[in-house]
């Protein structure tokens, strides 16, 4: 009797929605030192047999605080978001925005030419050019016949 009460659907229900709210939880905690913080700036990297093109999203970011490397086959993006100056007596009512220093490294698929990276910044968006070495370029072999 008591086993035929307790395999009523709306027992299913529950224990459903039991475990999604427990997985709400576990999902919502960690400790602090697992917690990671999302990649800044934002990239994204497009490729071909002649070289690279890469984007990095930098809203509020100065172009003189921005510094750009090439070590082999790394390219590093550094600089530093400086705060909003507040007029007198003003507070912050909610604050997302975040300020500070920055250092982003990304590992490049080839070798590139770090003589001549171009790079531009306008709207807020960092363009990188990085042309692939010489050398390194895919060739075609011709095969000889006989």
């Amino acid at each position: 009797m008591i086993y035929r009460r307790l395999r009523t659907p709306s027992m299913w229900r529950d224990m459903d929605r039991m475990q999604r709210e427990m997985n709400r939880v576990f999902e919502s905690y960690s400790p602090r030192g697992l917690r990671s913080a999302p990649a800044y700036p934002a990239m994204n990297v497009w490729g071909s047999e002649e070289g690279l093109l890469v984007t990095a999203e930098l809203p509020g970011v100065s172009s003189k605080d921005i510094e750009l490397s090439v070590v082999n086959e790394t390219l590093t993006v550094s600089g530093e978001r400086v705060p909003e100056e507040l007029v007198e007596e003003a507070r912050y009512h909610r604050r997302e925005c975040g300020c500070g220093k920055f250092t982003r490294s990304i590992q490049l698929p080839f070798a590139v030419d770090a003589s001549k990276v171009e790079a531009s910044f306008k709207n807020g968006v960092l363009h990188v050019s990085l042309p692939r070495k010489a050398e390194d370029k895919p060739r075609k072999i011709k095969v000889k016949v006989g």
